[in-house]
C-alpha cells in the first residue's frame, strides 16, 4: 500500500511570477490562503490585505491573497454579491501591485476565465462546480494554476475524475481543497483521513478552515457559521500534513456583508498562524 500524507511526494506547485513566487508542494512549508468572502471597497481590502502580509510574514509562512469578485450562490436574491468582474479585477490587480502578494479569486461562468487568468495567479473553482467539465477545462487551458474545492456532496476519492479532466486539458498545476461534506441539513463535518487520501492522488492538498464551520442556510436568507471551531480544525488539518491552509478573514467579521459568522477576525490572524507554522515544522521535520 503507498503511503499517503506527509509522506507522498507530490509535485511542487508555483503561484505567483518570479518576483512574488509561492511554492506549493512537498519540502515545502505551509502556505496560506487568506482574505474576505467578497470584495466591500478597495481601501478595506488592501487594509486586509497588508494585516494578512504581516501576519504572514511574522509567521515566516508565504500567502496568497482571495477575494471574490462575485458570489454567485449566495443563499438570497437580495444578498451582497460583489462589485462585478471588471471592478473586482482592478481591486485584486491593486492588492498584487501595491501589497506586493500574489491573489487567487474564483469563477462560475466560462465567460470569465480568460479575465481573471490575466489578473490572478491562481484561478479557483468553487465546489458546487467542481465536476463542471467545460469550467475546468477552461480553466485547465488558462495557463494558471488550478485550486478546486470537493464538493461537499462527493467522496474525496471522487476528486480523482475532477483531476483526470484538469490534468488531459493541460493544467500547468492542480491543488485540491477540502471544504467540509453535507451532514443532514444545514451542517458540515470534516473529514481528516480525506485530506490524505487526496493527497495520494499526487497533487497538493488545502484544507479550507473557514467553510468547513460554516452552516449553509442555517440562518434562513443566509449561512451561519461559528468561527471559534476555525482554530480547531486548522490545527488538526496541518497535523495531518497538508499543503496549504485557507481561510477567509475581515476587520470586522460580525459587520461583513457575506460569510461573517464564519470568518475569522484579522487580529486574531497572527495568533493563529504562528500556531500553524510551529505545528507544520514539527510535522514536516
Amino acid at each position: 500500500m503507498p503511503a499517503i500524507g506527509v509522506t507522498t511526494a507530490v509535485p511542487v506547485m508555483q503561484i505567483g511570477g518570479p518576483a512574488h513566487p509561492v511554492r506549493v508542494g512537498s519540502g515545502q512549508a505551509l502556505t496560506v490562503i487568506a482574505g474576505p468572502c467578497v470584495i466591500e471597497d478597495t481601501q478595506r481590502v488592501l487594509r486586509i490585505a497588508r494585516g494578512l502580509a504581516a501576519a504572514a510574514d511574522q509567521a515566516g509562512l508565504s500567502l496568497v491573497f482571495k477575494a471574490s469578485f462575485d458570489k454567485a450562490n449566495r443563499t438570497s436574491l437580495d444578498s451582497y454579491r460583489g462589485p462585478g468582474l471588471d471592478d473586482g479585477l482592478a481591486v485584486l490587480r491593486r492588492v498584487r501591485d501595491e501589497v506586493g502578494l500574489p491573489v487567487t479569486t474564483d469563477v462560475h461562468l466560462l465567460g470569465q476565465v480568460g479575465a481573471v487568468a490575466d489578473v490572478v495567479d491562481l484561478i479557483q473553482v468553487p465546489a458546487f462546480l467542481c465536476r463542471q467539465t467545460d469550467l475546468l477545462v477552461a480553466c485547465a487551458r488558462s495557463g494558471r494554476p488550478v485550486n478546486v474545492k470537493k464538493g461537499q456532496f462527493l467522496a474525496p476519492s471522487d476528486m480523482a475524475h475532477v483531476l483526470t479532466k484538469l490534468r488531459r486539458s493541460g493544467a500547468v498545476g492542480v491543488m485540491l481543497t477540502e471544504r467540509g461534506s453535507s451532514f443532514g441539513y444545514n451542517h458540515l463535518v470534516v473529514d481528516m483521513a480525506g485530506l490524505p487520501t487526496m493527497r495520494a492522488l499526487g497533487v497538493p492538498v488545502c484544507f479550507d478552515a473557514t467553510h468547513s464551520v460554516q452552516r449553509p442556510g442555517g440562518l434562513g436568507e443566509r449561512s451561519g457559521g461559528d468561527r471559534r471551531l476555525v482554530p480547531f480544525l486548522a490545527r488538526a488539518a496541518v497535523a495531518v500534513g497538508v499543503d496549504a491552509v485557507f481561510m477567509e478573514v475581515h476587520d470586522d467579521p460580525d459587520h461583513a456583508l457575506s460569510d461573517g459568522p464564519n470568518m475569522v477576525c484579522l487580529d486574531d490572524v497572527p495568533a493563529l498562524l504562528s500556531e500553524l507554522a510551529a505545528l507544520d515544522r514539527v510535522v514536516k521535520g
